[in-house]
């Protein structure tokens, strides 16, 4: 059984989509734009900056699931710069500290994303 899930520490979706699914003992996200969660603005200074929005949403938002860090099995990056992907990497590695885990990790150049984001990222989390 599939179940849709969502929580109030999410920017809610602009369009008709499910931002979290579970299925048995997985989670998988909708890909996540750097919105704010209030405002539903995007956040602007660029990739970096875009990145670290998105790790904060997902990270405010995972104790609402019962879920942590430790349960993320990858993650699949989008972006339009990337020539800025170190920026990408050093938002990616204030989350994923050397004490921590990362997860698999599978990144994407595009030439648009939703929005006018530069990044966009989506999660897969595995919780027996």
């Amino acid at each position: 059984m599939i179940e849709a899930l969502s929580s109030p520490n999410l920017p809610a979706p602009r369009f008709r989509y499910s931002p979290l699914v579970k299925a048995g003992p997985i989670y998988k996200t909708a890909g996540m734009i750097a919105l704010d969660k209030n405002s539903g603005k995007l956040e602007s200074g660029g990739p970096g900056s875009e990145t670290a929005k998105i790790l904060q949403n997902l990270v405010d938002a995972m104790p609402d699931f019962k879920l942590g860090l430790a349960d993320l099995v990858s993650a699949t990056i989008y972006t339009t710069e990337f020539s800025e992907f170190p920026a990408i990497n050093a938002a990616w590695e204030a989350v994923f500290t050397t004490d921590v885990q990362p997860p698999a990790r599978t990144s994407i150049g595009v030439a648009a994303l939703p929005l006018g984001a530069t990044v966009e990222i989506e999660f897969m989390f595995y919780k027996a």
